[in-house]
């Protein structure tokens, strides 16, 4: 006892404690990844700045932290250097051509080069430009819904989640329909490179990361050097005239486009509507208020992005909270995180479709210069989808005979393979 008559605290006390808190604070504890809500808010309001053991990595996890990192010049979007840095690590075989079109891509540049490439693709994703695609968007959705009308219920993830971004990418990249089965091949090595399942062998999905982007670079190659002799209007057209981009970079841009435009709209869609049909007074409140349908997207946005947390790479050593970064260490932003600070969004754990995020955007798709530039495509795709869905299937409703089985395996991507609805 202590002389106020508090009990001491013992060397194994602090141990347990200690070790309590270490489990929580795991990024990959089972726990955390099924539901992090918790993890996100013990982070924020003790540790903000966090040294993750398991990842090797820094966590930042308050909206403001997370919006000045964004923009903030000593945290790099270059990860070629991580990606050299683990293949050569896992021993990959020959990831040389995989590294350097990683370091093509837009995402991953930095300054000069990537506001160069973001002005060339930049006016393909303006408002007006997106707009015109809406007709596509709104076609594609009803035949997705009139396969399975007769049904009464199906899988919303395997039957319009799952099929839809992939349809619209088509449509905007001027993609041949047929060949829309290789790009989701494609995609699913690089996704699973960068977002492993637990168990994952990581040599395994190395080597199938490198040769399914291989796979793709190649198709895509060939396929601008068509599109050179015969244009359209679609998004690589548009790339190819505006002249500025060499071939390998309009390969490495295209080939991020399909495989990370696709992936994050069909998880948003997913964790949206589970989120909405899983509130049944917000899902009657858009009923009877379909114009409520934008701030309704956002809200979805807010409360479960398909990207919990992006990443860079620390150019220099700094602080940050007190904490010493240090050059080369990799930084995970937290925007699922910061999309729950209270600080800005008021009962942040709430879902509400009436929200009001005018003055401080939820950081789902970034922020400053690397704002993601298909952010405005995803929320037209969200809006269709989602009136769509309300407009054909009054009764809709999550089918609760089956179980639903979330998408969360990492920090990188969150979704779910399997959403059971019926009607």
């Amino acid at each position: 006892m202590t002389g106020s008559g508090t009990p001491e605290t013992t060397p194994t006390q602090s141990l347990t404690e200690s070790a309590a808190r270490k489990a929580r604070l795991n990024p990959l504890s089972p726990e955390n990844l099924l539901n992090p809500v918790p993890f996100y808010k013990e982070l924020r309001e003790t540790s903000p700045v966090h040294w993750s053991e398991e990842l090797q990595s820094w966590l930042i996890t308050r909206y403001d932290d997370v919006t000045n990192g964004f923009r903030d010049p000593r945290l790099s979007s270059d990860r070629g250097a991580l990606f050299e840095y683990q293949m050569k690590a896992l021993g990959a075989k020959s990831p040389e051509a995989f590294v350097q079109r990683n370091r093509l891509m837009m995402i991953n540049r930095d300054g000069v080069s990537h506001l160069n490439q973001r002005r060339q693709t930049s006016p393909g994703f303006s408002p007006q430009s997106l707009d015109v695609y809406l007709p596509a968007i709104r076609r594609i959705m009803r035949s997705l819904v009139e396969q399975v009308q007769d049904r009464g219920e199906m899988d919303l993830v395997q039957e319009v989640s799952y099929q839809m971004p992939l349809l619209v990418l088509v449509e905007f990249l001027g993609l041949p329909t047929e060949d829309r089965q290789k790009f989701k091949d494609w995609s699913k090595p690089l996704a699973d490179f960068v977002n492993p399942m637990p168990g994952t062998d990581p040599v395994a999905a190395a080597n199938a990361a490198i040769t399914a982007s291989g796979e793709l670079s190649n198709y895509l190659d060939r396929l601008i050097n068509e599109r050179r002799q015969e244009p359209g209007t679609d998004m690589i057209s548009r790339m190819i005239q505006g002249g500025k981009m060499s071939q390998e970079e309009l390969v490495a841009n295209t080939h991020v486009m399909i495989t990370a435009g696709h992936t994050t709209t069909t998880d948003q869609l997913g964790n949206g509507l589970h989120d909405l049909l899983s509130h049944p007074d917000q899902l009657q409140l858009l009923r009877e208020n379909p114009s409520l349908v934008k701030s309704a997207v956002e809200e979805m946005l807010r409360f479960n992005p398909a990207s919990p947390f992006f990443t860079r790479i620390a150019a220099e050593d700094f602080q940050l909270h007190g904490q010493d970064i240090k050059k080369g260490q990799l930084v995970f932003l937290g925007m699922a995180a910061a999309n729950r600070d209270p600080k800005y969004f008021p009962d942040a754990d709430r879902f509400d479709i009436t929200r009001d995020n005018l003055m401080h955007k939820p950081m789902t798709f970034g922020f400053g210069p690397h704002h993601c530039l298909g952010a405005g495509l995803a929320r037209r795709q969200l809006e269709v989808a989602i009136e769509t869905l309300l407009e054909r299937f009054p009764r809709l409703r999550l089918d609760e005979s089956r179980k639903a089985n979330p998408r969360a395996e990492g920090l990188v991507f969150r979704g779910f393979h399997s959403l059971p609805v019926r009607w």
